[in-house]
């Protein structure tokens, strides 16, 4: 009777087995977030979630501020000769090309040169490119924390009596719930940014 109890179990657990491992081997592998990005897929990043930082208008700002828009963040400096104005006029050109879809975005510019980027400044050189888009400048302390959370670089540059900078050139995309999804490398064309914001904008339909 033991024999035969011990023979029905082991028939048992045979018969099971190749249930487990069917159940497992049809489990279906993830699926990239997006396809054919000509920027980096930063779904996955663990990094550059949020932000408070002073607009020109003195008014704190938030990614919770933002909800509901693409938002579009690129750390840069208004005596920036070339980066950051072909950075934002490539956002110009972005908002333009997604055509209604382009009320869904909002261009945020944070200064890494708070010592010359006053408030004026960063108010007028944004009113020059595209009124909607808003200017965050940190104090010292607040840039080194906002840049070590986004994981940007930044370097002052003596050059002769004066000084520029050195920075990380890539713009962050975030969907309608404030998530980093994406980032625009510095030389995609505003096509190629439209074709990969379009694909953010999808996920948040």
């Amino acid at each position: 009777m033991n024999a035969s109890f011990s023979r029905r179990q082991l028939l048992l657990a045979m018969l099971a087995t190749p249930l487990v491992l069917s159940a497992c081997g049809d489990k279906a592998p993830k699926q990239p977030a997006f396809r054919n990005l000509e920027g980096v897929d930063m779904s996955s990043a663990d990094f550059a979630k949020d932000f408070s930082l002073l607009d020109t208008e003195g008014q704190r700002r938030t990614m919770a501020d933002y909800r509901g828009k693409i938002v579009l963040i690129f750390f840069g400096f208004t005596q920036c000769p070339d980066v950051c104005p072909t950075a934002l006029t490539r956002a110009v050109d972005i908002k333009e090309l997604l055509g209604e879809d382009g009320d869904k975005l909002q261009v945020l510019f944070i200064s890494i040169d708070p010592e010359r980027d006053t408030p004026e400044l960063l108010r007028a050189y944004m009113q020059a490119f595209d009124p909607s888009f808003v200017a965050l400048r940190p104090t010292e302390e607040e840039l080194a924390k906002t840049a070590s959370d986004f994981k940007v670089f930044y370097q002052k540059v003596p050059t002769g009596s004066s000084y520029t900078m050195d920075h990380s050139a890539l713009t962050y995309v975030y969907d309608t719930q404030g998530k980093l999804q994406i980032a625009l490398r510095h030389t995609q064309t505003a096509e190629e940014a439209v074709a990969d914001i379009g694909q953010v904008l999808a996920l948040s339909k």
